[in-house]
């Protein structure tokens, strides 16, 4: 039976690598983001891999969108709740525009896609897995990440609920939190040596993540059976410390 993964933010980034790893892992992938064209060359690239997809061109930050997208679908077995953003900044200089478009994206879009999806699995009576997309700073605090640090805490506060309260269903729901991963987006950040510096002395590994190594975790989690209600660390030991 063909299983169907959907990634949102699935355009590039974790989101893109996610997306492949589950196709080479043999789903098929609905692909959700708002820019059609890198879109379109993510669902090329796993169409090559023999495997089909489905485009949902849509702003995971507009509720309607987002779930008008979703329910189109016929049948989702994994939902990887990936969208996501940060701003840091000082909690003096937080505005409430700010603070909620971070909620919005990293806590909001994450409930209400999962609500779609849950209708879908108990609907289809097959269970299924819910992944949500963390982050160490889901499990520590972090100057300038206070608005950022509550998004993450509140996503891995609702991963443990929904895994209780799904599990009768046989709805599985786990988070995956990565360490600083290197994108398009943190590159800049990320090249400037002395944050550079600061992020690889937190890491005992010695090294930033890559996608790619969110997207393993992510098809293992898909696959692991009893695997629910628990945080999995992709964070090459920062919390360790």
């Amino acid at each position: 039976m063909t299983r169907v993964a959907v990634v949102t933010g699935a355009s590039r980034g974790i989101g893109r690598a996610c997306a492949i790893a589950l196709a080479k892992g043999g789903y098929d992938v609905a692909l959700l983001g708002r820019d059609i064209e890198t879109l379109e060359a993510v669902s090329t690239e796993i169409e090559s891999l023999g495997r089909k997809t489905f485009i949902l061109q849509a702003d995971a930050g507009n509720l309607e969108q987002l779930q008008t997208a979703l329910s189109s679908l016929e049948a989702i077995d994994v939902l990887v709740n990936n969208v996501g953003t940060n701003i840091p900044e000082p909690l003096l200089q937080v505005t409430p525009e700010h603070f909620d478009q971070i909620f919005n994206l990293n806590v909001r879009a994450a409930y209400f896609a999962t609500q779609v999806a849950v209708q879908n699995m108990q609907k289809r009576k097959n269970g299924g897995v819910i992944i949500n997309i963390s982050s160490q700073m889901g499990h520590v605090g972090a100057v300038n990440r206070s608005a950022y640090c509550a998004s993450k805490h509140a996503l891995e506060g609702m991963t443990k609920a929904l895994a209780v309260e799904l599990a009768p269903f046989g709805i599985r729901v786990v988070s995956v939190a990565p360490t600083f991963i290197e994108t398009d987006l943190t590159r800049p950040m990320l090249e400037q040596p002395e944050f550079q510096n600061s992020v690889l002395s937190s890491i005992p590994l010695g090294r930033i993540g890559s996608p790619e190594d969110v997207a393993q975790a992510v098809v293992f989690v898909a696959s692991a059976g009893m695997m629910t209600g628990s945080s999995l660390l992709i964070d090459g030991g920062w919390t360790a410390k």
